[in-house]
């Protein structure tokens, strides 16, 4: 018998489909209780209305960040701008007609999708408490600001990055990428410890592992432009590494990586990787090499008091100290350590630690070390400068160097993050008082134009306020430590070549040259190597009359191939010297290739 009915045209689907999606969609919000986006007063306890689309609210569950209280499978737990926490429904990212009209189906929740409404990054389109957030796909969405101290809330893919307006947004992440490895050999260095600080001197990264070709990647955070480039990312590597000199360390100075300058990767992302990314390390002396090693953790305990970019620093006496830098996590590791009695120091601003003993045989690795913040007040520490025969409007800084981690020779040490005046990032701006607050107890040496301003401190020994001053807080019992005399600061003889801005490749002995002064009798010149020791100096370099600049050959042994080194001249008259070239320019290393 010939059966009878309606044949099924698969041409309908086309039809039917979208009304299917649609009849899902409206199921999907009857599941809420409709309620008064208003008042907000027509929810039962335990529910809290929020906007599910354009004047539409519903009922929400609240529920927790932590995921203590979980939500259904098709839900999310999204942040609302009044800082509630509720059930949201899910959306399909690849299914049309998902989401209500100018809404967009976008991944705003930790990385899952939920309905959101659509927004301009270049108008203020979003309702107070919101961020318009830029996504892949060109358009934006309004959403509630991530927490950069949870990386959750931005999901596994993206991070939480400040804006230019000091919002915060999920941003597709940056990375910067290298390669570390012996300046000698150029052979890759595997277990280097590379951690990326600010521009405050702040650890602003975990430490990254170098693997066995010495590469190591690591996430920095970038200021964002609203429609989500990026803006500004300064930062500066910090590598430590068995047998090696840390970067940086002595006459090598760190030199700042832009992360703005990453290229956008087409998978999502971003990558800083060029020549400014690789550090090359100076291996010790065979005989300071197969030391021991400290690492624990900072515990910092006091409400925002960060573990990150604490100066570690093993002192003995007069024992050179050895230094460490704990990353954003406060983790920290101290090689090359050498067998004895071990006092553990940690140091930066506005933060008290606990030192902590330990003893060392040789080739001992310490863990476990932990220093733990304590509630002793902070020191201040004042004075004055006295600026002469300098430029006009010159300004300069002073800075805080643990006494352990100074070099006699070099004449500097390792600046704990905040320890200077003015305070970081800000530039040279000091020219009569001063004062650095939030100083943590120890001793400290204090250096006045430290950094390249074009001024230095008088050298003449001969006149009060030349000398190096030594001090230590708290002084007996004060936390209140005045400098008695006035730093004398003078402007410094200017460096043409090598090393006149950054550390300089020379390919053969080098030419050193220097902007002559106006009044000198002679210069000195002396050549140090990345270990402190002299190379090669000449006591009497005649002055020049009618040119420009003082121009000389080097005359000592060979340089090492891969070594750096630094010049520094001095000009002099009859009573004393008069000026010098500035503490952290003449630097330079000796290479085969341009």
């Amino acid at each position: 018998m010939k059966k009878t009915g309606v044949r099924f045209n698969p041409s309908y689907k086309l039809f039917i489909l979208p009304l299917l999606i649609i009849a899902l969609s409206l199921l999907s919000c009857q599941r809420y209780k409709a309620c008064n986006l208003e008042t907000g007063r027509s929810c039962p306890s335990g529910k809290i209305c929020e906007a599910l689309g354009p004047d539409k609210g519903g009922c929400l569950k609240l529920c927790s960040s932590d995921g203590d209280d979980q939500c259904r499978d098709d839900e999310a737990c999204f942040r609302y701008a009044d800082n509630n926490y509720a059930c949201t429904p899910t959306c399909d990212p690849n299914t049309a007609l998902t989401c209500p009209d100018n809404w967009t189906c976008a991944a705003v929740a930790g990385g899952e999708y939920i309905c959101r409404p659509e927004c301009d990054v270049n108008a203020a389109t979003c309702e107070e408490g919101e961020v318009c957030q830029p996504l892949p796909e060109g358009n934006a969405v309004c959403t509630t600001q991530c927490d950069p101290l949870n990386p959750a809330s931005c999901g596994n893919n993206w991070a939480c990055e400040l804006r230019t307006d000091d919002l915060y947004i999920c941003s597709e992440p940056v990375f910067i990428k290298g390669v570390v490895f012996d300046s000698l050999t150029s052979n890759p260095i595997e277990g280097a410890q590379v951690i990326a600080a600010d521009k405050t001197g702040a650890a602003a990264t975990d430490v990254a592992i170098t693997d066995i070709n010495g590469v190591y990647d690591s996430q920095v955070p970038v200021e964002r432009n609203p429609d989500g480039t990026l803006y500004e990312g300064i930062f500066t590597l910090r590598v430590f590494a068995a047998d090696y000199l840390p970067y940086p360390h002595g006459i090598r100075p760190a030199i700042p990586v832009d992360a703005a300058n990453a290229a956008h990767l087409e998978g999502g992302g971003w990558l800083l990787q060029n020549a400014s990314t690789d550090v090359a390390l100076i291996p010790l002396p065979i005989d300071k090499q197969g030391m021991g090693s400290i690492s624990g953790k900072v515990i910092a305990t006091g409400e925002n008091k960060f573990p990150g970019g604490v100066l570690i620093v093993a002192e003995a006496g007069t024992e050179s100290g050895q230094i460490g830098f704990s990353d954003k996590k406060g983790t920290y590791t101290i090689f090359n350590v050498p067998p004895g009695n071990w006092e553990v120091h940690g140091y930066k601003a506005f933060l008290q630690l606990d030192p902590v003993t330990v003893s060392l045989a040789q080739g001992d690795i310490k863990t476990g070390i932990d220093l733990t913040e304590n509630t002793k007040p902070y020191g201040t520490v004042s004075g004055n400068i006295n600026i002469v025969n300098a430029p006009g409007g010159s300004a300069t800084s002073i800075v805080l160097v643990p006494e352990a981690t100074f070099n006699q020779t070099f004449v500097k040490g390792e600046v704990p993050p905040g320890l200077r005046a003015p305070a970081p990032p800000e530039i040279p701006s000091i020219s009569g008082s001063f004062s650095i607050p939030g100083v943590p107890d120890g001793k400290y040496v204090v250096l006045a134009a430290f950094e390249n301003d074009i001024l230095v401190r008088d050298p003449d020994p001969n006149i009060a306020g030349t000398q190096i001053v030594h001090i230590a807080v708290p002084d007996g019992v004060s936390y209140e430590i005045s400098m008695p005399v006035s730093f004398k600061v003078t402007e410094a003889l200017v460096i043409v070549f090598p090393g006149a801005t950054q550390p300089e490749a020379v390919l053969d002995n080098p030419t050193f040259i220097w902007k002559d002064d106006s009044s000198e009798i002679k210069y000195s010149i002396v050549v140090y190597n990345a270990f402190g020791d002299e190379v090669w100096r000449d006591d009497n370099v005649p002055r020049v009359t009618g040119a420009e600049n003082v121009t000389l050959n080097y005359a000592g042994e060979p340089l090492q191939e891969g070594m750096y080194y630094q010049f520094r001249t001095t000009s002099w008259r009859d009573t004393g010297p008069i000026s010098q070239t500035e503490d952290l320019l003449g630097v330079f290393y000796k290479t085969s290739s341009k």
